[in-house]
Parts: C-alpha cells; sequence; structure tokens
C-alpha cells in the first residue's frame, strides 16, 4: 500500500513524487508476502503531509491531485488495484498576510467615447472594493460611481471575479485560461447621467487559495473586473483590482472569528472543478 503525490504539467510533463512502503499484515518486514486468509482485512494507516504542499486544484491543462493507492496479489500471480482521492487544503491565513490586504482597494479611470473630430466629454469610473483579502464563502462588497459625460450610452456595467491561471513549464509560461467564475450587472447609463453601485455583492466559490503555493508549475491570480460596455462599436473601458484568497479568514484582536454578513465557509474544496460563466484561453509559444 503506498501513498503518492504527484503533480503534472501539459507541455513537458514534470513529476514531484513523495512515496512510502507501509508494512502491513500478511507482509513480513523483509518484504516477503504472507498469503491473508478468506475474510475482510482492514489496515489503519496516518501519514502526515509534507509542510508546504500545495491545494489541490482541477485546471484544464494541468492539476494538483493527491490519492493513496493500494493493491493486492492473488497466488495466481494476478494484481487488483484501487485508489482513492483526496483534498488537500493548504493553510494560508489572511491574518499572516500583508495588512494591506485588510484595506479598502480602490482604483479609478477616464475614457473619452466617441469620435475624436466631435467634442465629447470623458466617462470617469471609481471603482472601490471593501478590502483586498477574502476567502472561499465571503462576499466581495463592491462601490462603484460611472459619470457619464460623453454622447454615447452606456449599455451595462459588470463587475466579475475572475480566475487567470498560467501553466509553466521550464519556467516559461506555456498555456494561460482565464475563467469569469461570477458576475453581477446594471442597466444603462445615459449621455450625462451617473450611476452609483453601493455594496453590490460577489459571492467567492470554493476555490483554492491564490498562487497556488508550494507548485512551481501552476500559477493562479484572482481579479475583480469592473466592466464599462458602451452601446456602439467602442472598445469597452476596464478596470483590475487583484485580490487574495486564502483558507482562513481574519479574526479579531481577542482571536474570535471576524466573520462576514451572510458568509459560509466551505469545509473542504470540490471534488470537482468550480464552473465557470465564461472562458477564455490563450497559448504562448514555448
Amino acid at each position: 500500500m503506498e501513498s503518492e503525490e504527484s503533480v503534472l504539467a501539459r507541455g513537458d510533463v514534470d513529476i514531484v513524487g513523495a512515496g512510502l512502503k507501509l508494512v502491513v499484515e500478511g507482509e513480513t518486514v523483509c518484504g516477503d508476502p504472507i498469503p491473508l486468509s478468506a475474510g475482510i482485512h482492514s489496515f489503519p494507516f496516518q501519514l502526515g503531509l509534507p509542510l508546504g504542499v500545495p491545494s489541490t486544484f482541477l485546471g484544464k491543462h494541468g492539476w494538483v491531485q493527491y490519492f493513496c493507492r493500494a493493491a493486492i496479489k492473488e497466488e495466481s500471480g494476478l494484481v487488483h488495484k484501487n485508489q482513492q482521492v483526496f483534498i488537500v487544503m493548504s493553510p494560508i491565513d489572511l491574518n499572516l498576510e500583508p495588512p494591506a490586504l485588510a484595506e479598502p482597494f480602490h482604483c479609478e479611470v477616464e475614457h473619452k467615447l466617441g469620435m475624436s473630430c466631435i467634442s465629447s466629454g470623458p466617462v470617469l469610473c471609481r471603482l472601490k472594493l471593501d478590502r483586498g483579502g477574502f476567502v472561499p464563502g465571503e462576499s466581495i462588497g463592491i462601490w462603484a460611481t460611472i459619470n457619464n459625460r460623453s454622447k454615447v450610452t452606456i449599455k451595462r456595467t459588470t463587475a466579475s471575479l475572475t480566475e487567470t491561471i498560467h501553466y509553466l513549464s521550464k519556467n516559461k509560461v506555456v498555456n494561460t485560461e482565464v475563467r469569469e467564475l461570477c458576475r453581477v450587472s446594471r442597466g444603462k447609463v445615459r449621455p450625462a447621467d451617473s450611476d452609483d453601485w453601493k455594496n453590490e455583492q460577489l459571492v467567492v466559490p470554493p476555490l483554492p487559495p491564490s498562487n497556488l503555493r508550494g507548485c512551481h508549475l501552476i500559477a493562479i491570480q484572482y481579479n475583480v473586473m469592473f466592466t464599462v460596455k458602451p452601446d456602439s462599436l467602442e472598445k469597452e473601458v476596464k478596470l483590475q483590482l487583484p485580490i487574495t484568497l486564502a483558507s482562513y479568514p481574519y479574526r479579531n484582536a481577542d482571536g474570535t472569528l471576524r466573520k462576514k454578513r451572510g458568509a459560509h465557509y466551505p469545509n473542504t474544496l470540490p471534488m470537482m472543478r468550480t464552473p465557470s460563466v465564461g472562458a477564455a484561453d490563450t497559448k504562448t509559444a514555448a
């Protein structure tokens, strides 16, 4: 019976493995097999995980997966094998991250819409998040102000949580995957009008922590993207604020949980990949 850890990347496949042979009933210390009698045999065991192993991750071009394998051999030589997948959550604690993540995040942009030969004012967009660090199950609070001084109607504004995954081989990015995980939208903003977002909520689904610490083949970045979509052929105006996802939430000075209203913290990561509401892939030549 063995316990194995494997990390694979597409392209040049790199495998990092840690195996341990367990001595069980039916086998001598020297490894000589001893036949097992008919019936049910149980072999309880415990195996501590090495410090710093990355969280379980399932991606389109690579994954980090943990499993235990077992094999039993009949006297005829026939071998029966089985394996069981288990989930690992890397202990990333927001309380040990830079204090700036607990503060509000801001950004703003001013952009002109319409033809340059036609006098038209800019679209001013300001974006604020309640903070920069979160854990799955919490909500991201969004405040935004859109001031449309142009002569072009804004069709809609959208805030979304995106996941950008870089797959690396030999220290080069060979694949990039961008997924939109959740979004919230508002309607039109006509010329000379404005719109205010006040504490709109994006709920963070069960996801592995940022950067996938402990894995040098896959890098994960989470962002809140705010998009202003003009009702014309103009390009979208986008604002991007990076956020950090961890596995342990903020605590108060007395050690009590600083729980956000409406938060529902998952006990583990899902066995299947969190579905996206939109996706795009790009490939970079090695």
